[in-house]
């Protein structure tokens, strides 16, 4: 195994743009699909988390999908997963019929459910089209493990395709890519993490700092799978700014990936509640940002 996988290294989890009215923006959207894909991205992920799906109806999730497919021809990937299964299988059936190429499947989250009942949720999914399933493995958000037998037990039979690993254990990424099959799959879920897992074997990152560093995430990953660690390292240590200021507990991603947008002059809008309004200063700290990643010089796109 080894970075790119099969929907490419760098995948954007794109937020979704509003209009000042906090309506959803899908002209917004395929132009920053568009921006997204010109500035290094591989492929998009839409209606996850950071694209806000917990705000978002059913009907918009499809216009968002419909939109950004007809714009740009790097693989789509609809956020289809809830916290129940017939509501996920319908996502699905929708996210197939506009046309993406496969569907990220979080978890499901508060119900805790058990491991028999995870595994029983994704093969319903991965029953109603023929789309491939990325499970999305997330502890800290859906209160729930998604343990390696399980995932190991989904993989061998086919019934997912990957993993979007944000569990913040390398020891353990490690352990699951040694016993995978063949062509199964793990994106790192977390940026700071991108370098690590790839050491373990991930083909690539499903990433909120592409958003602004989608050059820079491409070269650092290049530059490991080329065995330059030195010079991926040189990288890694320029994007820890990003990191470190994509989220926090006063501006929870994606927060901040929408600042951001803003001071690059970007489709985005302001975030639905419950994130909330963006603080004071946010907007400032991202062109410093932006500034600190290209050297110097004001943000422009």
């Amino acid at each position: 195994m080894g970075a790119p996988g099969r929907f490419g290294a760098v995948l954007c989890a794109m937020t979704t743009p509003f209009d000042s009215d906090g309506s959803l923006d899908t002209e917004g959207a395929a132009q920053l699909a568009r921006w997204l894909v010109d500035n290094g991205n591989d492929g998009l992920v839409l209606a996850g988390t950071t694209g806000e799906a917990p705000t978002l109806t059913d009907e918009e999730k499809v216009e968002l999908w419909r939109a950004v497919r007809e714009a740009v021809g790097v693989p789509v990937i609809a956020g289809t997963g809830t916290a129940s299964t017939p509501h996920s299988v319908e996502l699905t059936k929708a996210a197939a019929r506009a046309g993406v190429d496969a569907v990220l499947v979080v978890t499901p989250y508060y119900n805790r459910p058990s491991q028999t009942g995870i595994e029983a949720h994704f093969r319903a999914i991965a029953e109603a089209s023929p789309l491939p399933v990325i499970a999305y493995d997330i502890p800290k958000r859906t209160g729930r493990e998604l343990k390696a037998s399980t995932l190991l037990k989904l993989a061998e039979e086919g019934t997912i395709a990957a993993v979007k690993d944000a569990t913040g254990l390398p020891g353990a990424t490690a352990a699951l890519i040694a016993r995978a099959p063949a062509g199964f799959e793990v994106y790192c879920g977390d940026d700071s993490l991108t370098l690590p897992l790839l050491a373990v074997g991930a083909v690539g990152v499903i990433s909120v700092a592409s958003h602004w560093a989608g050059p820079e995430m491409c070269e650092m990953i290049a530059a490991f799978t080329k065995g330059d660690t030195e010079a991926a390292q040189a990288v890694n240590a320029r994007l820890v700014e990003s990191w470190e200021y994509q989220t926090s507990d006063d501006a929870p991603n994606p927060v901040p990936t929408k600042a951001m947008l803003r001071a690059l002059g970007l489709p985005a809008g302001e975030c639905r509640l419950p994130m909330g309004p963006t603080p004071p200063g946010l907007e400032e700290r991202a062109r410093l940002v932006w500034a600190n990643l290209r050297g110097a010089g004001s943000p422009s796109h």
